[in-house]
């Protein structure tokens, strides 16, 4: 008999010891108790009568109600304080939006809805690991994080977008400018920096609404003030708790597997109930086996739409983040070119602009700017001598061994270009000589009403016969210039050049004399004068 009674109490005690591991389990896992569990409460709190006249055991715990005695897990500091900045912040904004009404308070509750799926995107990250966006598996569970905060985002914009003619659109503008403050939560190095920029974009729309309404309507000034303070606290709040970005758990589940578990109002989304346990024996004979452990809950998605989730994924700042993110497989896309499509292995491929006929779509749609040919390998235009109106045009000479004379008259000018070991006789007196991209070439003018304009040329010599009022040099590397007496008082200017020489008539027998021009200054500010004081550098030697 005592034999059989001490069989029963080991079995009681086994028995109370997988129930209270139950309860244990479920209290650890956040989820409240079931309706339908309180069987199990029951057979801890008093066990069946036992048959044979045993004592009974006193319960193992007083009647508790599950939902009071149950706790959940504390939420992280981040995330508390930034449900205190929604509260205090966000809160403050859309009550001012409500009492505008109208489009500014329908703005404004999706922008409470952004900061909303922000703190559920933030809760995850404290419990999940960082997926690796490298992996397209995670890559695509991240963008499915993003997805909530990025239609809210879209949203405003689009509130914004069709009430392009509402009196408020300035008001609607502002928000939708500063909005894009919430992808702080994508920029892994100094994110309070994004939000600070964000706070300038709306300032952009937000000093109008202040200016309008400074002296007219104080609920108007209110409301964009309210609007900046969100960034302002939320700039605290980021440099705070994540200075260089969002921090994951690393010992944490999957990203999937926590956003499963956690829903938007982040609690957990509780389980079916498992069934009762069955009436143990009037025998006493060996106890049930425990409940199994519930099985993964269910979060309900709202139906999408095939095109729209297409739609959605190629839009917005996620499909920015998608093609940024991937880091060493941005070059996955581009094709390998085969040998026989190389240009400088192939130079026939050269004078033709077709290299394969393989599909432009698989290409980039933009191609980096061209560089200029070397001379050498551009391609010679004919020589070109004409008259078109009042203006000379010469151009393209190489090389000729006889002297290109032209008559002028003082109503046409002369353009000169690409003119290379070439001399060129102007006679008679026109108004103005303009030359560019010249080598060695020489020039020979009876008289000017104007200026000779010299640009980007070298070894460059100009022969005055007569008058010349002006000569401007730029960018030459090598001149001469020979004046006569005429044109002995003819002002030269030039910039960025070297090596000019000036020659003039001198002395008695009118022999030319050389002077170089100078193109090194030496510059000190003088304290006395107060000014800044340039000097000649001559070399003696």
């Amino acid at each position: 008999m005592a034999q059989n009674n001490m069989y029963n109490l080991v079995t009681l005690i086994k028995r109370l010891e997988v129930a209270t591991t139950r309860l244990e389990d479920i209290a650890s896992s956040t989820i409240e108790l079931p309706q339908a569990v309180p069987a199990l409460a029951q057979a801890t709190a008093s066990p069946p009568e036992q048959s044979n006249g045993a004592t009974p055991l006193p319960s193992a715990s007083p009647s508790v109600s599950p939902a009071n005695s149950i706790p959940h897990d504390p939420l992280p500091e981040s995330v508390e304080e930034f449900d205190s900045f929604i509260s205090q912040s966000v809160d403050k904004y859309v009550s001012a939006s409500d009492k505008l009404g109208g489009l500014i308070a329908e703005q404004a509750s999706k922008v409470l809805d952004g900061f909303k799926q922000q703190r559920h995107f933030l809760l995850i990250s404290t419990k999940a690991k960082k997926p690796d966006i490298s992996v397209s598996a995670d890559m695509a569970v991240y963008q499915e994080l993003l997805n909530p905060i990025n239609e809210a985002l879209m949203a405003v914009g689009e509130i914004k977008e069709s009430n392009r003619g509402s009196p408020v659109f300035t008001q609607l503008s502002a928000v939708a400018e500063g909005i894009m403050v919430l992808a702080w939560v994508t920029v892994d190095s100094k994110p309070s920096k994004h939000v600070e920029e964000s706070l300038s974009s709306a300032q952009f729309f937000g000093n109008r609404v202040l200016s309008e309404h400074k002296e007219k309507n104080p609920d108007q000034v209110r409301w964009i003030q309210s609007f900046y303070q969100i960034f302002r606290d939320l700039t605290e709040y980021v440099k705070r708790y994540f200075p260089n970005g969002v921090t994951w758990n690393h010992q944490g589940q999957s990203a999937a597997d926590v956003a499963k578990t956690i829903s938007t109002s982040g609690t957990a989304a509780p389980p079916p109930p498992p069934p009762p346990p069955s009436a143990p024996s009037a025998a006493g004979g060996a106890p049930p086996p425990p409940p199994p452990p519930p099985p993964p809950p269910f979060v309900l998605q709202p139906p999408v739409d095939s095109n729209e989730s297409a739609t959605q994924a190629d839009s917005g700042f996620s499909a920015v983040f998608d093609e940024i993110n991937k880091g060493g497989d941005v070059t996955k896309g581009l094709r390998k070119v085969d040998k026989s499509q190389m240009t400088h292995k192939n130079p026939s491929l050269r004078a033709s602009s077709i290299v394969s006929d393989q599909d432009s779509s698989t290409r980039g749609k933009s191609a980096p700017g061209k560089k200029p040919k070397p001379e050498s390998m551009r391609v010679k235009k004919p020589p070109k001598k004409e008259l078109d109106g009042n203006k000379w045009t010469i151009e393209n000479y190489e090389k000729q061994t006889e002297p290109i004379e032209i008559e002028v008259s003082m109503s046409q000018s002369v353009l000169i270009s690409k003119c290379n070991h070439s001399t060129i006789i102007l006679k008679g007196k026109a108004n103005a000589v303009t030359i560019e991209n010249t080598q060695r070439l020489s020039l020979v003018v009876d008289s000017l009403v104007s200026t000779v304009d010299v640009v980007k040329s070298s070894n460059f010599a100009l022969q005055v016969i007569g008058h010349l009022p002006t000569v401007m040099l730029d960018q030459l590397d090598g001149a001469q210039i020979y004046l006569g007496k005429e044109s002995i008082s003819t002002r030269i200017f030039s910039s960025k050049s070297s090596s000019i020489n000036v020659n003039v008539l001198a002395g008695d027998e009118d022999d030319y004399v050389e002077i170089p021009l100078p193109y090194q200054i030496c510059s000190q500010f003088d304290e006395k004068k107060g000014e800044m004081v340039n000097e000649i550098v001559e070399h003696a030697g």
